[in-house]
């Protein structure tokens, strides 16, 4: 059996909003990822069945091919597509209810920010990352759940409506999960995960067949792209237990590279023995991209928030930086000399 974790307070709030509202609008973060989407449609599934036909899923820009296969993903609007920009706006305006997921600031969703905050619509954040903004009339963050799927999970188990949770929904969630823990390597000791994960079995989820399509189903291009990854830009600091990778964006080009191929990379260089920290700095046509690992007791989220704008969790953290690729790279290796996981 579960822990409760959320206050009767945050429920019923919860409950009410979902009762009252006809109209529901979901937002996830840029560059959503197995979490963001796994969430959006596992609540998505579950609204749908308890009799709430007006729901719908708006995502800043696209997310990777790999996600593309979970129940209701074809549906999901994309922001970036100028098609679909006019009728997303009406629908965020409109919108008696918009469940924030996996954000805990309104500029994690890039333009659709702006549309968000002067939306009318009552605001629901769930949400695990620290330091969560105010932005909500509703906010529901627990930066000690492993994933914001296994909030919502846990949400749906607490308004009672675990019978309600559908067969596309449990795979959805599971996915998010699964990706947002490493394949459950990391921020994934909490035995209560397991317990999720049996109650999701008995939802009729092929957690195996679940794995293939997310970490085993790739395009030729990508699998190059990781050989020459790995083999001409990873740089290792032994004395610093850490390793450096870094793509350009022509070198993305150069290996016709579409989102979600780099998922992943950033975890290559943690099975080096010694190696206990990895930056991946990626070049993005806009802003410089930084995913941060690392295992044991080293914190990624204080790296990310010191040297690159960002934050996350103790083991997974993200950022961003806007100058070129050189100075982000020196920008990290200033870091890891004064921040260094040896003293950890």
């Amino acid at each position: 059996m579960l822990t409760k974790i959320f206050n009767e307070k945050e429920i019923h709030k919860l409950q009410t909003y979902i009762e009252k509202g006809d109209s529901f609008v979901i937002v996830t973060h840029i560059s959503p990822d197995g979490d963001a989407i796994g969430s959006s449609l596992g609540l998505y599934h579950y609204l749908s069945v308890i009799g709430k036909d007006n729901v719908r899923i708006i995502v800043p820009n696209a997310f990777p091919a790999f996600l593309k296969w979970m129940p209701g993903a074809k549906d999901i609007m994309i922001y970036e597509n100028q098609e679909e920009q006019q009728y997303a706006e009406r629908l965020i305006q409109e919108a008696d209810v918009i469940f924030c997921l996996d954000f805990n600031e309104l500029k994690r969703i890039g333009k659709l920010a702006s549309l968000v905050e002067a939306a009318d619509g009552r605001k629901i954040m769930i949400d695990h990352h620290l330091n969560p903004g105010d932005f909500a009339k509703l906010v529901i963050s627990y930066p000690e759940m492993s994933s914001t799927c296994e909030m919502v999970f846990r949400l749906i188990c607490a308004l009672k409506g675990f019978d309600d949770i559908n067969k596309e929904s449990a795979q959805c969630i599971y996915t998010g999960m699964m990706t947002d823990t490493g394949g459950f390597t990391y921020q994934s000791n909490d035995p209560a995960l397991y317990l999720i994960i049996m109650e999701l079995l008995k939802k009729g989820i092929d957690k195996d067949a679940i794995y293939r399509k997310v970490y085993q189903v790739y395009s030729e291009s990508r699998l190059r792209l990781m050989g020459y990854t790995m083999h001409e830009k990873m740089n290792i600091y032994p004395d610093e237990k850490a390793a450096l990778i870094t793509l350009s964006v022509d070198e993305l080009k150069r290996f016709h590279y579409v989102q979600g191929d780099t998922e992943g990379f950033v975890n290559m260089p943690l099975s080096i023995e010694g190696i206990e920290f990895v930056v991946f700095i990626r070049e993005d046509p806009d802003y410089i991209k930084v995913s941060l690992r690392s295992v044991g007791d080293f914190p990624c989220n204080t790296f990310a928030t010191t040297y690159f704008n960002g934050g996350g969790h103790k083991n997974a953290s993200g950022g961003e930086f806007f100058g070129t690729l050189n100075e982000a790279k020196s920008v990290f290796e200033k870091g890891v000399k004064d921040l260094n996981p040896n003293q950890y």
